[in-house]
């Protein structure tokens, strides 16, 4: 086996361990926003979102073993670097939601509005990042049909995501005056300082 394939298939597993390590969290903040009486919103696609993660990461190593994908040193540097950007702002925006981070829609948008960190910027930061995570992570080592698929796969899931999420969001007065005139995933480059300074208010929002 070539180093490079060895090195990606170690990065598929660390990754892997990551979602672990991001479910354990989930959970803590879960049950803290439940004792709070926050419940959590239903959502019939959740089970396809945990498919999609996994089955991301097991086509990106199977594509690479099966059909010998090679490791092309710009490209691979190129995605690399946007691989780490989009994991730096997903932690960026666990990190600023707190404990009211959750891979689950929880109504918890009583308890305030984050309007801090990234969601000065825009709606859901963390989609933004996923996504480019999720295309970028198979594109290290050219497995382009899984980056294709999952690409796919993963905007149909996020449509269906953001109908549960945004309307409970959306019920929310401050939400909709604070947050809810954002771009959902790309902020706009020209936005006025004015804007961009606003204060933050206490509380969360539910971007998992």
């Amino acid at each position: 086996m070539a180093v490079s394939v060895a090195g990606f298939l170690g990065l598929l597993i660390a990754v892997a361990v990551l979602r672990g390590v991001e479910l354990m969290i989930s959970r803590r903040n879960q049950h803290r926003l439940e004792a709070q009486g926050v419940s959590r919103a239903d959502e019939p696609h959740f089970r396809w979102m945990v498919l999609l993660h996994s089955a991301v990461l097991a086509g990106a190593a199977l594509e690479v073993l099966a059909l010998n994908r090679p490791l092309i040193p710009v490209p691979a540097i190129l995605m690399g670097t946007l691989f780490a950007l989009a994991n730096a702002l997903r932690w960026w925006v666990i990190r600023t939601l707190g404990t009211h981070w959750n891979v689950q829609v929880m109504d918890s948008i009583s308890l305030g509005v984050i309007t801090s960190g990234p969601f000065r910027l825009v709606r859901h930061p963390n989609y933004a990042a996923v996504f480019i995570e999720l295309a970028a992570l198979p594109l290290i080592h050219t497995a382009w049909l899984t980056a294709l698929a999952g690409a796919a796969a993963h905007a149909w899931v996020l449509s269906r995501r953001l109908v549960v999420e945004e309307a409970v969001l959306l019920r929310n007065r401050d939400y909709r005056a604070t947050v809810a005139h954002r771009p959902r995933f790309v902020p706009r480059l020209f936005a006025k300082r004015a804007t961009l300074a606003q204060p933050p208010t206490a509380g969360s929002s539910r971007d998992t």
